[in-house]
């Protein structure tokens, strides 16, 4: 049987799908969406072997989800693109709409450790002009430096606590990590509004926010 031109797309739109099909896959997504890693580095952010991690990889970068180049000995690997971003939020958007276990996390979790309405990109566009809040990015400080929101000041979550003082200017906090799902600022909202302090979080994160063309910094 001959295979005509939408079956051999539809067969090659199929491998994003199955190189989707692994939740190791998407978490190191995420943290690539932040920078460019080594097989070493990204194996260590997503707790797995080398090997294991470089496999993964490969499964990814046959697929078109993330390119590499060579920098001396080792392998930099990084999205794609932007539309790498933005085929993950379709994702997550269907199973926020169609999946009965993802609203169960959702709606416990998550809604526990903030029950209130995410900041919207242009909401906090239009607050920091206006020098109405404190925009914390809660992230490592290596991400942090690779790229981050106009003004924010890197707090991570690990050193909140001792840093706190940093952050008591009477001003709304407003938090974001590495994407809608990353518990860091989640927990650092938590956190600070037991502390007293107004904070809310970014409904997205640093690769939304990338992907959107909204500006960025480095340090």
């Amino acid at each position: 049987m001959s295979t005509g031109p939408k079956q051999a797309l539809y067969s090659e739109f199929a491998a994003i799908g199955r190189a989707l099909g692994h939740p190791h896959r998407l978490e190191m997504l995420e943290h690539l969406g932040q920078r460019e890693r080594g097989v070493e580095a990204l194996a260590q952010r997503v707790g797995l072997t080398v090997a294991n991690t470089s496999q993964h990889l490969q499964h990814l970068r046959r697929a078109g989800l993330v390119k590499s180049r060579r920098q001396g000995k080792f392998v930099l690997y990084s999205l794609a693109d932007e539309s790498v971003t933005t085929l993950l939020g379709a994702l997550f958007q269907v199973g926020e709409r169609n999946l009965a276990e993802v609203d169960r996390v959702l709606r416990g979790y998550f809604s526990e450790r903030d029950s209130m309405e995410p900041v919207t990109p242009e909401e906090l566009l239009e607050r920091t002009r206006e020098g109405l809040v404190t925009v914390l990015d809660v992230r490592p400080p290596d991400e942090f430096a690779a790229g981050h929101l106009p003004g924010a000041i890197n707090i991570p979550l690990s050193e909140l606590e001792e840093r706190v003082g940093e952050l008591a200017d009477g001003r709304e906090v407003i938090a974001y990590c590495r994407g809608p799902y990353c518990v860091l600022s989640f927990e650092a909202v938590a956190a600070l509004r037991e502390r007293g302090i107004p904070a809310r979080r970014l409904e997205d994160g640093l690769p939304e926010w990338r992907a959107a063309g909204l500006p960025l910094e480095e340090a």
